[in-house]
């Protein structure tokens, strides 16, 4: 029995040495040219020089990233499969869909934490706010009166600004856009008042004069934006909405493939010429051990659960 179990663990250990053998599919959950695609292929780029084979990049968009995350729930469980693992597909969704394909927690394994995108909070130059203070004041004047977008019902940049308005009292109206680019559409016309998103689709429209940026949702300041307080020093502490992205895989990979994957992904994530591509979205990189990504999505799946329940959203 002794010999049984130490000819297998032997196998093992040379596979998982032996790992990779040939290329890799990551796959992206969105359309090419956002935030995760950026990430995905600095790092994937990094990570195929150190593994010695190809990490090929598949954007599989659609249903709000749960068409990728079904097919990498169910792929083989060798490491030939990868997903970008990110804040709305393995915190939010698990609580507004009752029936997403997948367990996040069950059919998934957390292999290492990518990179931090803050969210920012703006308003319509023409709203007298100048800054989050002064919008909850004008809010809590006109309760029901004010309107923001965001890209979608479930959406990060939705959740991002419930959560707002839970701890901060404040009654303000939510209009659900089919993207980015409508929602952004109507603000700038003034048929809304707010939002809140990453920096690269606001940050043109704030230096236009078009938009005002009120609060960052980061635990720091960023340094495109020095003179723009957080939301937790405007009054709130703790507070923090980021978009974040990670590196995850079919639950059942052997954990040596894992922990191979994830020291060369926590590299890459580090590497100057990823940082340098990650600053076009003041994104953060992270890169981190299994361990410390499964606590930071356990985390988050009870910071926006709370958010969910506690203001009713629900899947469209």
């Amino acid at each position: 029995m002794k010999f049984a179990f130490a000819f297998l663990l032997g196998i093992f250990l040379v596979t998982a040495e032996a790992f990779p053998t040939k290329p890799i599919r990551l796959v992206v959950p969105f359309a090419p040219g956002g935030s995760s695609s950026i990430v995905a292929r600095s790092v994937a780029a990094e990570m195929s020089k150190s593994l010695g084979q190809e990490i090929y990049i598949e954007n599989k968009g659609g249903g709000g990233g749960n068409l990728a995350m079904n097919d990498v729930a169910h792929a083989d469980a060798d490491g030939y499969t990868l997903i970008i693992g990110h804040v709305g597909s393995l915190a939010m969704t698990p609580f507004i869909s009752a029936n997403p394909g997948y367990d996040v927690n069950r059919d998934f394994a957390a292999v290492s934490l990518l990179a931090k995108v803050p969210n920012i909070f703006v308003v319509h130059a023409d709203v007298p706010a100048k800054d989050l203070r002064e919008f909850v004041a004008l809010a809590k004047s006109q309760p029901g009166k004010l309107y923001y977008g965001s890209a979608g019902n479930g959406s990060a940049g939705h959740l991002a600004i419930e959560y707002l308005k839970l701890v901060a009292g404040i009654d303000i109206v939510h209009v659900p856009y089919k993207g980015t680019g409508p929602n952004l559409i109507d603000l700038l016309a003034g048929r809304t008042q707010a939002t809140s998103a990453g920096t690269p689709p606001l940050m043109p429209h704030v230096k236009a004069g078009k938009l005002r940026v009120i609060a960052v949702g980061s635990p720091q300041r960023l340094s495109v934006l020095p003179d723009v307080g957080t939301v937790a020093e405007q009054g709130y502490p703790g507070f923090e909405t980021t978009q974040w992205y990670g590196l995850n895989a079919p639950a059942k990979v052997p954990a040596a493939i894992i922990k191979r994957l994830a020291d060369e992904a926590a590299k890459a994530a580090k590497q100057p010429s990823v940082a340098e591509r990650f600053a076009v979205d003041d994104a953060e990189p992270v890169g981190s051990t299994p361990e410390e990504y499964a606590a930071f999505i356990a985390a988050e799946q009870k910071r926006w659960g709370e958010v969910v329940r506690r203001a009713g959203i629900k899947a469209n």
